[in-house]
């Protein structure tokens, strides 16, 4: 059986100061992430391998083919596992501004610049009630870029779109330092983003 694990992160707890505070990062990446790893394992160990593949995004993509009994088990600690591996990796302490290459010239396209795309993007997280996370996903069928709202853990793979971008909204992740100022964590964060990684992500799916 698939065994997952708890991601290293590509950077110190310490390293996302002053956008992302420290504490938050342990809290978050070993209890809360940590905690969606375990509950995943659980889950998949109820049923039998030939249920799952390899990758979650595959289970993701396809929950029709779980099991109805723990279906909604593996859809949400699938994807507060997933969720989290890809928001990890696409913040970093060496943010390089804006992004470039194709992910830039889409975002023109489809939003008609990049402050423009800012403002939607960040509007979108803060309309978010509750617990959720705003994305910008990439979708195959029309291929073109995207954004889109889900709510709890709920995985854009799910809807078959492919995650690009993704912004915890949960209260765990700003509370301890901006309390119920959602806006300031919004805008710290477009400081830790990593463009890099994005515009590799998604280049490799739009070649």
């Amino acid at each position: 059986m698939v065994k997952y694990e708890l991601p290293r992160l590509p950077y110190g707890y310490h390293e996302l100061e002053p956008f992302i505070d420290t504490q938050t990062m342990e809290i978050h990446h070993q209890k809360h992430h940590q905690a969606y790893v375990d509950g995943l394992n659980k889950t998949l160990a109820k049923i039998s391998g030939e249920f799952h593949p390899q990758y979650i995004s595959s289970i993701l993509s396809d929950l029709s083919t779980i099991p109805e009994s723990v279906r909604n088990d593996v859809a949400f600690f699938g994807g507060g596992f997933e969720n989290h591996k890809l928001f990890w990796e696409t913040m970093t302490p060496k943010n390089d501004g804006n992004p470039g290459g194709k992910l830039g010239d889409s975002i023109d396209v489809y939003f008609d610049n990049f402050e423009n795309f800012k403002k939607i993007f960040s509007n979108k997280a803060m309309s978010i009630e509750g617990s959720g996370w705003c994305w910008l996903v990439f979708n195959q069928t029309f291929n073109k870029i995207e954004m889109v709202i889900t709510s709890n853990q709920d995985s854009p793979w799910s809807i078959r779109k492919i995650p690009l971008l993704g912004l915890d909204m949960w209260e765990h992740a700003y509370y301890l330092k901006y309390n119920n100022k959602k806006s300031d964590y919004i805008i710290s964060w477009w400081n830790v983003v990593n463009w890099d990684y994005v515009e590799n992500r998604f280049s490799e799916l739009s070649d």
